[in-house]
């Protein structure tokens, strides 16, 4: 079986890197921070004339008509590139309203006239819940998916956070206006999605901080020698690069097996979001201690992904809540089936 990116893949996730890498470098991420900006306009409209809000839909839906793992692809971009721009919450929230064949709110998310915020439960910190038209929520303990008509109603305050690329606001449902647009099936497959989008996205993250860490270890001198030739930060770095491996591989797998439908498909999103959201949590410590005091000041990069990444760690499920859920779905799986009758 070949686990490599095809030739179109690997196209995408080029131009993916390039628009980026111009677009969302660290300084542009920064200003925009400090400016409190909900987030980079001009950047989120080039991501959505690309279509990488439509990845997933099919082409009659207005969509590119590809799948889970070229959103996986673009996901891992956004992470790598602490773009301030809401890519994951609208692919998930166009891909759920989608199914529900509510396409007034996809046709105006895949045009950028609409941000969405998505809540894997109700009553916490979204990820710009505060600047969101509409948001889609997992209710009723992951029983159903609601839509939130969020331009009607209080404004969300905008929450203090660590991470300043992305507004954070609370969303409470009280007094505004939801509808259930999907059951069981529809809210377990957000939260997979969810979960694997997520994940990607601290891939990306992590590569990035994996590479910086090695980069500097190269270059800072002390005793007369690069630090990178201690035992200690070589130690430090190969730690790193397993896990960062670790997080590639789970990811990538879940994102095949949602594309493909594969029975493993709901046990493979909460495998990677438990890998990535504990490996993550490792590679920024890592990356903090081969960089030194310069890691923990705000006007370094590294300070962009290591508090992007505390608040991705948490979002849909961290690793302490996908293994209780793996927990559940290995009981269920080893349980007997019923006698025939």
């Amino acid at each position: 079986m070949d686990f490599e990116l095809s030739d179109d893949q690997r196209a995408l996730q080029d131009a993916a890197a390039d628009l980026l890498g111009s677009m969302s470098t660290p300084e542009r991420v920064r200003a925009s921070a400090q400016r409190e900006e909900a987030f980079d306009a001009a950047l989120w409209k080039a991501m959505v004339d690309q279509g990488w809000t439509g990845v997933e839909l099919s082409e009659a839906q207005g969509g590119l008509g590809l799948g889970m793992v070229e959103a996986a692809v673009l996901a891992e971009q956004v992470g790598a590139h602490s773009a301030p721009a809401p890519f994951v919450e609208t692919l998930l929230a166009a891909g759920a309203l989608a199914q529900a064949n509510q396409d007034a709110w996809v046709e105006r998310l895949l045009s950028g006239d609409a941000v969405a915020a998505v809540a894997w439960r109700p009553d916490i910190p979204v990820p710009y819940a505060p600047v969101a038209d509409v948001a889609i929520v997992l209710g009723n303990d992951n029983k159903e998916v609601l839509l939130v008509d969020l331009t009607d109603g209080a404004a969300i305050e905008r929450e203090p956070a660590m991470d300043l690329t992305r507004p954070l606001g609370w969303l409470r449902l009280e007094g505004r206006s939801t509808k259930a647009i999907g059951g069981v099936d529809e809210a377990t497959q957000l939260l997979d999605r969810g979960a694997t989008l997520y994940a990607a996205a601290l891939l990306g993250g992590a590569a990035r901080v994996l590479n910086m860490a090695t980069e500097y270890a190269k270059e800072r001198v002390q005793f007369g020698k690069p630090i990178g030739s201690f035992q200690a930060v070589k130690h430090r770095c190969a730690d790193m690069l397993v896990d960062v491996e670790g997080m590639r591989s789970t990811a990538y797998w879940a994102a095949w097996c949602l594309s493909a439908g594969d029975a493993d498909a709901h046990m493979a999103a909460s495998t990677a979001k438990t890998w990535c959201s504990d490996a993550a949590r490792r590679v920024m410590a890592s990356g903090l201690q081969v960089h030194g005091g310069i890691g923990f000041t705000w006007e370094h990069d590294l300070h962009l992904f290591v508090k992007r990444s505390q608040l991705d760690q948490l979002v849909f499920g961290d690793g302490a809540y996908h293994r209780e859920r793996l927990g559940t779905l290995l009981r269920e799986s080893l349980e007997p089936s019923p006698p025939m009758c």
